[in-house]
């Protein structure tokens, strides 16, 4: 990122210079007299801070450690391409020129001094990163699932590769209860299948690597829905039908093709302006409703004793508690038996968070959770750890919400507002099941619409 900066900022400077000594004195020896005026001093700071962004959103600083050398080059050309042209619309088409054609030197001075500056640099560290997973300096924890003749293949074959990929094994886990595995001659047996996640957290495993025989197919179900909420790379030996239909894709060439299975599940640059967007909206919402932060305090003080500020519990992205803040619509200490969900008529709620409810006003200080990357505007509704075991009791598919940050409002969360019990918990689940495998800005903009309309029209619960 710094190096990225200081291209854009020493490639901005390169072409103002140009643009002021070639295009608007014609010749080279005014070189002395270009004027370094305010603009050119602000275009410094704000250049550098677009492209950034630009490339933040494309999600060129995603997984650093795993990019290719060809990956760089494309991406670096398509991002230059892209930013110059804006910047060619928004600041230098107004330009005064004495022929068109200085338009066409404008934008091609910068086209390649911005590209050259920027990839020379990452053509570099790229180089310097490869160099050191191939000599085996970097690499990922991987995981085998498998334990048998696929198992042992893979292994030989990755394991012994003249162009290393990274995967440092750290173990397998076993499909089955057999009294000897052929992998267990080349790696520990670290458990089964039920131990998967606590393998992957005490080993900081990093990559999964599914080699399973055909026998064993019936279990890929389980399998996936152990590994699916969480944040790793997951890939799996292809079968013929898988080749046949073209679903293999890969980019190693000394190595078994093996197929990516993606946990992704919006494109970088959507996932990463959902990010953007979390942020700016909240920290808009927080300061628009700072004013009448003081008219809530006195509403809450008013109706009864305690603290103003709620905090719980919550589970959320793959499955880690985090603390939750609202306003408090409850009396203090209001569940002195254990985790219990409110109801409509609740007598625990008082006559001002009953206000609160009705038109979401308790949920304001989400915002700051927002912020801090524990949730999002928009997503599943996080609940807390006793209610989750209940859920997964009844639908496993319930896990599968993980995958994404929880949201202030949900799908379900705007058809049936808050859940009074299980059941409506269980009748909330497929609508944030189809907003997960539908997931995009758009959904997110209608359920926020639809959401602020609930607000207004005080229609919450």
């Amino acid at each position: 990122m710094i190096t990225d900066a200081l291209a854009a900022a020493g490639a901005w400077a390169l072409f103002y210079t140009f643009r002021k000594v070639y295009l608007e004195n014609g010749i080279f020896r005014y070189l002395g007299k270009v004027q370094l005026d305010a603009n050119f001093w602000i275009a410094l700071v704000a250049i550098p801070l677009f492209w950034i962004a630009l490339y933040y959103i494309t999600g060129f600083y995603r997984d650093i450690y795993r990019r290719s050398r060809l990956i760089d080059l494309g991406q670096t050309i398509l991002t230059t391409l892209i930013g110059v042209t804006i910047i060619f619309f928004v600041l230098l088409l107004d330009d005064n020129i004495s022929t068109y054609k200085n338009y066409y030197h404008s934008y091609f001075t910068l086209l390649s001094l911005h590209f050259l500056l920027t990839f020379i640099p990452r053509l570099i560290y790229s180089s310097s990163t490869i160099h050191k997973v191939h000599k085996r300096q970097i690499g990922f924890n991987t995981l085998v699932i498998g334990s048998n003749e696929q198992a042992v293949r893979i292994f030989n074959e990755m394991n012994t590769s003249d162009v290393p990929t990274g995967n440092i094994f750290v173990g397998f886990v076993k499909i089955d209860d057999k009294e000897f595995f052929l992998l267990e001659e080349h790696l520990p047996m670290l458990g089964s299948l039920k131990d998967v996640p606590k393998i992957i957290d005490s080993h900081n495993i990093e990559e999964v690597i599914l080699a399973i025989e055909t026998s064993e197919h019936s279990k890929i179900q389980d399998i996936l829905s152990t590994l699916d909420y969480r944040n790793i790379t997951v890939k799996a030996i292809p079968d013929m039908y898988d080749i046949l239909a073209g679903t293999v894709k890969t980019n190693t060439i000394y190595t078994s093709p093996l197929v990516k299975i993606s946990n992704g599940i919006m494109p970088a640059w959507q996932e990463n302006m959902k990010r953007i967007i979390d942020v700016v909206f909240s920290i808009f919402a927080l300061v628009i409703f700072l004013p009448f932060f003081p008219f809530v305090y006195l509403g809450i003080r008013s109706s009864s004793k305690g603290p103003i500020i709620y905090a719980q519990k919550r589970v959320g992205k793959f499955g880690k508690e985090f603390t939750i803040y609202k306003f408090r619509s409850m009396v203090p200490d209001a569940e002195p038996n254990g985790p219990a969900l409110s109801s409509t008529n609740d007598p625990r709620i008082t006559k001002f968070g009953q206000f609160m409810r009705r038109t979401h006003v308790d949920e304001i200080p989400q915002f700051y959770n927002v912020i801090k990357g524990d949730m999002s505007l928009v997503g599943p509704r996080p609940e807390r750890r006793f209610f989750v075991d209940q859920i997964r009791k009844a639908n496993p598919h319930y896990i599968q919400l993980q995958r994404i940050r929880p949201g202030i409002t949900s799908w379900g969360q705007v058809k049936y507002g808050y859940a009074s019990n299980l059941e409506q918990m269980l009748e909330r689940l497929p609508y944030d099941i189809i907003y997960l495998k539908n997931i995009s800005l758009y959904l997110d903009f209608k359920i926020l619409i639809y959401t602020l309309l609930n607000c207004f029209s005080a229609k919450g619960k």
